[in-house]
């Protein structure tokens, strides 16, 4: 395994590289402890104490947002954008006609989400800005507005950040940025598991139960993204002029979770909203209905599972159009062995599709709502483990792995993964 890996460093296009990518993540963390001006930061560290909604979002900014440092909406508003932008394409001719023009269209619709970026980055950081009021030193218009624009460019900066590791770097640079700032909060986790073990809170069993807790869960994360459905597909031979093309089979990768992260992304979203509403909002009767809605209560955690069923199915749907698949296959020769090309084969994928998604839907489910259980079982509160943060860093981790395996192979004839 060692000699394998020490091809990497040999390589010197895969180091330099590499290197790059590691100094953007030194810039990316450094500017997580540069504040925001005119904020009070030891007001905001008492919210992030009072309760796990704002523990939860901190999660995916590194620590940035329980500092308010200028990258404390991480690179969120680019996602939400991202994500617009994509459910847009399938609406919208115009965009789904750029979408199939290659580059050229794809460089349209990235200077599209970046406008659109900036856009929801200033609306959220006025939100926060306005929500978060207490915590400004003068609160006025002023201060205001130069928090939001603060917070507004301190994104967009990471968008750019992120877009450079794409090109120069290693991966794709937006899903690292995420990557980092979650594996970041990682020695925090471990400082609190000491930390309880001194106090005697939990013993050395609760840790080696965590332990086998995670490595499971770590396990079960990467069989499921990597596992797909491979459906073969066979081409007609045809002749043209001297030529003969065509006569190979290959196959359709049906991955069993379609969807990624996004499922639980919307689910989180959907059940957050009351709870953050209530937050702001003095009224007894909301503060009942949003305690009910509180993390880990029971109707919680029901509903959130059944929204990232509900989410699973509607993004796959969405975002795969299985006739459009079953018809290029029949205007290029290709068919299904023992299923007639059309709409039979249309009809095959969607049912394949289906049974796949609901196990894809379930194991979403079920590693969102296994944080709340862990807890329980192991005594350590405060830890964050699993949901969508494992999600991120496994399905980041395998990709990029990926994309060194393939710059190795191109200089040599054996990678490092098995």
């Amino acid at each position: 395994m060692l000699p394998e890996l020490s091809n990497i460093l040999k390589i010197t296009e895969l180091r330099q590289k590499i290197v790059f990518t590691l100094v953007m993540f030194l810039i990316f963390r450094l500017g997580t402890h540069i504040p925001v001006p005119g904020v009070n930061a030891a007001v905001i560290e008492q919210l992030f104490t009072q309760g796990n909604l704002f523990g939860f979002l901190d999660l995916f900014s590194g620590g940035a947002l329980s500092k308010f440092s200028i990258f404390a909406m991480s690179i969120t508003p680019y996602i939400n954008a991202s994500i617009i932008m994509q459910l847009l394409t399938i609406v919208v001719p115009k965009l789904e006609q750029w979408s199939k023009e290659g580059d050229e269209g794809r460089k349209k619709i990235t200077q599209i989400t970046r406008y659109g970026t900036v856009l929801l980055g200033f609306i959220q950081a006025l939100g926060m800005a306005f929500g978060l009021k207490v915590a400004i030193i003068n609160p006025g218009i002023g201060s205001i507005l130069l928090i939001a624009l603060t917070l507004t460019a301190g994104t967009t900066f990471l968008m750019w950040l992120g877009e450079q590791i794409t090109d120069k770097g290693i991966g794709n640079g937006i899903s690292l940025i995420i990557f980092a700032g979650i594996v970041s909060r990682l020695p925090d986790g471990l400082y609190t598991i000491f930390e309880y073990v001194r106090a005697g809170t939990i013993n050395i069993f609760n840790v080696f139960l965590f332990l086998i807790i995670a490595v499971a869960m770590i396990v079960f994360v990467i069989a499921i993204q990597q596992g797909q459905r491979r459906i073969p597909v066979q081409y007609a031979k045809r002749v043209v002029g001297r030529k003969m093309y065509g006569g190979h089979s290959t196959h359709i990768p049906l991955k069993v979770n379609q969807a990624g992260v996004i499922p639980i992304i919307f689910a989180s979203s959907v059940l957050m909203f009351p709870v953050t509403i209530a937050q702001f909002i003095d009224v007894p009767w909301v503060k009942t209905v949003a305690g009910w809605f509180a993390w880990g209560t029971p109707l919680q955690t029901t509903l959130y599972a059944l929204l990232i069923v509900f989410f699973t199915y509607f993004y796959t749907a969405v975002t795969m159009n299985i006739s459009d698949m079953a018809e290029n296959m029949k205007k290029h020769g290709g068919f299904i062995p023992g299923i007639r090309p059309g709409k039979p084969t249309a009809d095959y994928l969607d049912r394949i599709m289906t049974r796949i998604t609901l196990a894809g839907s379930i194991f979403l489910a079920i590693i969102a709502i296994v944080p709340n259980f862990i807890g329980a079982i192991t005594n350590l509160q405060g830890v964050y483990f699993g949901g969508t943060a494992l999600l991120i860093v496994v399905g980041v981790a395998l990709d990029t792995m990926k994309q060194i395996e393939a710059l190795v192979l191109m200089r040599h004839y054996q990678g490092f993964m098995k």
